[in-house]
């Protein structure tokens, strides 16, 4: 049974990697999407090639740094189709480096993003999921979320924080009789763009070189998404851990 068809889905981090195999990927589904990033060029290209296959979507330039931003995303949701059901709270850098490098201002990058973008999105989102008593948050978290890796001390912090968020959001929600559900997803070597924010050298060589050995296609992550959101309104699959078969993350 498709579950997908016709629900309004919103996607932070959606104009490359994993946001935007998703969003392929969910408007064949008959999902109706609201793609959401800085890069607004990128956005326009993948809704293009969504309607171009008689798909539904729409996009709003989203910084999830910003609570304005945010809000201002949900409200268009709901202005172009009447309701949401389901944000995919997928925006993260990753700019790996030993805590030794103190590179601090990618240490409040990956905090203002990976945290509070994820903490912004639900301040806006969950009023109305509250309200309607159903809808389904989804999160990317990572492996470096579930466990330590050197020159992952600050990034892993983020994602330890969303695991937490996520299950805590989980459990009240169940308590509190509004229905939501949630899904957090620990990727591993994903072929993205994450690399790209690594200045770190060392850490940027090593990194490139396991997902070169390991890294599988982001297509991969958007099969688990498509099956959290398709399962019946009270099934909550809330934990996915994905990666190469041959990794041994």
């Amino acid at each position: 049974m498709n579950r997908i068809k016709g629900k309004v889905v919103i996607i932070t981090g959606a104009s490359s990697g994993i946001g935007e195999a998703t969003a392929l990927l969910l408007a064949e589904k008959g999902a109706k999407l609201v793609l959401a990033a800085r890069r607004k060029e990128k956005l326009a290209e993948i809704v293009t090639t969504i309607r171009e296959k008689n798909g539904e979507a729409v996009y709003k330039e989203t910084d999830v740094t910003k609570p304005a931003d945010n809000q201002a995303l949900i409200d268009y949701a709901k202005e172009i189709y009447g309701k949401i059901d389901v944000i995919f709270l997928n925006a993260g850098i990753m700019p790996s480096s030993p805590l030794s490098a103190l590179k601090t201002e990618e240490w409040d990058q990956m905090i203002d993003i990976n945290i509070k973008g994820v903490l912004h999105g639900l301040a806006a989102v969950l009023p109305d999921f509250i309200s309607q008593k159903s809808g389904q948050v989804i999160a990317t978290s990572s492996v470096a979320g579930l466990k330590a890796y050197p020159n992952a001390a600050v990034y892993g912090a983020t994602k330890w924080a969303v695991r937490n968020l996520m299950e805590v959001l989980r459990m009240e929600s169940a308590q509190e009789g509004t229905n939501i559900r949630t899904a957090t997803i620990y990727p591993a070597a994903i072929n993205t763009e994450l690399l790209d924010t690594i200045t770190d050298e060392a850490a940027a060589k090593g990194m490139n070189a396991l997902y070169k050995e390991h890294g599988i296609s982001p297509d991969r992550v958007a099969n688990i998404v498509a099956f959290a959101i398709n399962q019946p309104e009270d099934v909550n699959v809330n934990e996915f851990t994905v990666g190469p078969t041959s990794q041994p993350w």
